[in-house]
């Protein structure tokens, strides 16, 4: 028989610390398995990082500083074992927007994302998610991949002084397209096509088993190493091409050039911006973020939650999206000590990161060490890596994000759903965060419009039976008493009404006083109004309210047998009240 189960001493350290969850029973074979998917996603990340550090418009070192303090924050108060914080395309782009391409703006904007993210884990307000609706992450994230990856064009093509904003970016791509690096734009295109083909193959690529022969097995693990480090691969090869023309002494590329060695100090962001005019004050460049303030902390948790979620519910655990919260914002906050820019959860690192098998949330420790060595000792290797290889590495990782499907599937299940998913998906080529503040504005005004007109069942016969379908709430007051009053004298004679309020659990004030004033508009065309099929909540209320003759009975066909005999077929003679006593429980 087991012994009496041993309760953890400090269960809110634990609640608040998830690396005591598993460290106490870590294990050499968990070890194995987090050193291997470590080293796994740090070859992703390396050349992802100084990608996405050209998306954010910033000095490419600035997407190495925000590849690893992340990796550190989330192990130990991170509750997923798969989910990887770094830089990611729809971050970097947003970083894009609020940032200015100054690196100043850019850590200020991850410390104070960071405070926001922690206070509101601290205030338990992760449920705002819950406003943000499928489709507008799904028109935001669509148009994130073309945006993204229309910008990258110009280095696939090795233009130069092409504009950031989209619609101009168009413009000015296509009519100076005659103007294309063909070394560029081959080595560009080679990238592309061979990040594909891996991709492809990694998709198609069998399990191999324990039973097959030993060579099966070697050569299956090759194949799935070199699939899993596609982009580490494709640069490596499209450095060493941008190496050979550069000791032939015929450079036709165009490359990354000189990024700084070392480790960024650690110290406060800048709360103020040296200009040539004067200083930027904090205040100013709080103003100037604006409304990113708001939209960079929501859309890096969201980004996190959402690929937590969705690797939870495939390895049976649960996420807390207030832990989650807490862990980004001490992670934002810590990486701006270091220079970096705001982070969140990578879907791709993820992905990689599962697939590597990783046992715990250690796996990201080996992650940032990869990254903190390439930071001391690779820097002088990156002079070489052409921008065309960067942006092939960036077109396929952000190409997956575009979702056509998701239109037809809205057309088919709900179309009003178009609307927010369609306007977020147009706005936000003219600004990011106008499409996502648009897009959640016009799901709000929808969920509102269905609050305020709930579906109303009314069935005829010698009394109207009136069934709301959904909870009362203040807006819908009006409509009831309008749908209510025209169908009842409207009618010939006019109706008595019984109001069926199964699916209504609960009422405010308001609805509370609209219902005395149909009460008391029936009363005086000699018509009655009685409740039934109440639950608890919503009959405690109107019982306080002692509302003028109320009336309620437990189920319709009770109201109607008392209602209709008093009617007798029609006739406008009001219920027989019951009493009070007999409406509380016995």
């Amino acid at each position: 028989m087991p012994g009496p189960r041993q309760s953890c001493p400090w269960p809110g350290l634990r609640a608040r610390l998830p690396a005591l969850r598993w460290l106490p029973r870590y294990s050499l074979a968990w070890l194995q398995l987090d050193l291997i998917a470590g080293l796994t996603v740090g070859l992703t990340v390396v050349p992802q990082a100084l990608a996405y550090a050209e998306v954010a418009g910033l000095p490419l070192q600035y997407g190495l500083y925000s590849s690893f303090m992340g990796c550190f924050v989330y192990c130990f108060l991170g509750t997923a074992k798969d989910v990887t914080l770094g830089p990611t395309a729809i971050m970097s782009l947003l970083v894009s927007s609020y940032a200015f391409h100054e690196p100043v703006y850019a850590i200020l904007l991850a410390f104070l994302s960071g405070c926001i993210q922690l206070a509101m884990g601290l205030l338990h307000l992760g449920f705002l998610l819950d406003f943000i609706s499928y489709p507008v992450i799904k028109g935001f994230t669509s148009a994130a991949s073309i945006t993204i990856s229309f910008n990258q064009i110009k280095n696939i093509l090795g233009l130069q002084g092409i504009p950031r904003q989209f619609f101009l970016q168009v413009y000015e791509t296509l009519w100076r397209i005659g103007e294309t690096r063909a070394g560029d734009a081959v080595l560009g295109l080679a990238c592309l096509a061979a990040l594909v083909g891996l991709r492809a193959m990694k998709s198609h690529l069998p399990r191999a088993s324990r039973a097959e022969p030993l060579a099966t097995r070697v050569s299956h693990l090759i194949v799935w190493t070199s699939a899993t480090a596609r982009n580490a691969l494709v640069v490596l090869f499209a450095g060493l091409v941008a190496y050979s023309f550069q000791v032939m002494g015929s450079q036709s590329l165009t490359l990354t050039g000189s990024i700084p060695q070392g480790l960024p100090a650690f110290r406060l962001p800048c709360f103020s911006m040296a200009a040539p005019n004067g200083t930027v004050p904090f205040r100013s460049m709080v103003e100037d973020m604006g409304v990113g303030l708001a939209v960079v902390p929501l859309m890096g948790l969201l980004e996190t939650v959402a690929i937590a979620k969705a690797f939870a519910s495939q390895n049976d655990y649960r996420i807390d999206p207030n832990q989650e919260l807490l862990a980004m914002g001490f992670a934002n906050i810590l990486g701006s000590f270091v220079s970096s820019y705001p982070i969140t959860g990578s879907f791709g690192r993820t992905a990689v990161n599962a697939q590597s098998g990783v046992c715990t949330p250690a796996g990201g420790l080996v992650t940032g060490a990869l990254v903190l060595l390439s930071l001391a000792y690779l820097t002088s290797l990156f002079y070489y890596i052409p921008k065309a290889a960067l942006a092939a590495v960036i077109i396929s990782a952000v190409v997956p994000m575009f979702d056509a499907g998701i239109f037809r599937t809205l057309w088919r299940v709900k179309r009003l759903d178009l609307v927010p998913l369609c306007v977020t998906f147009l706005l936000c080529f003219w600004e990011v965060q106008y499409g996502i503040v648009a897009g959640v504005l016009v799901s709000g005004i929808l969920l509102l419009y269905s609050i305020a007109r709930p579906p109303i069942e009314v069935s005829e016969g010698d009394v109207l039976l009136v069934q709301p379908g959904s909870s009362l709430h203040f807006p819908a007051i009006e409509c009831l008493r309008d749908t209510v009053c025209s169908r009842a004298l409207a009618a010939s004679p006019p109706r008595s009404v019984i109001l069926d309020c199964r699916h209504i659990s609960s009422i405010d004030y308001t609805v509370v006083v609209g219902l005395a004033e149909l009460l008391r508009e029936l009363r005086k065309h000699g018509l009655s109004l009685a409740f039934c099929s109440l639950q608890d909540p919503v009959l405690q209320v109107l019982l306080s309210a002692d509302l003028e003759g109320f009336q309620h009975f437990p189920s319709p066909d009770e109201a109607e047998r008392c209602g209709g005999a008093e009617l007798g077929g029609g006739a406008a003679a009001p219920f027989t009240s019951t009493s009070e006593s007999s409406l509380l429980p016995a």
